[in-house]
């Protein structure tokens, strides 16, 4: 699935979910060693988790942050996926 994020760095999240568990995440744009971090500590997390940890993080005094943008992309995907 993609995502368009909004007022982060990155502009777009590219992540696959496979039974409810993150397979692989990918971001375009944005601090590219903290994202890989990111990406790499969420794959094999269940989504439900990965939101409750990621949720409402800001970035400096923005009221969002790449990792919040993640929790809102994965809270799409569970929208669509019960549609």
């Amino acid at each position: 699935m993609q995502y368009k994020t909004s007022g982060t760095c990155s502009q777009l999240i590219q992540f696959e979910v496979e039974n409810n568990i993150i397979q692989s995440v990918s971001f375009t744009g944005g601090c590219n060693g903290n994202l890989k971090g990111i990406s790499a500590l969420v794959s094999g997390m269940n989504v439900d988790d990965a939101i409750s940890k990621l949720k409402g993080i800001k970035c400096g005094l923005k009221n969002t942050s790449c990792p919040d943008q993640l929790a809102h992309a994965l809270e799409q995907y569970k929208a669509n996926a019960i549609n």
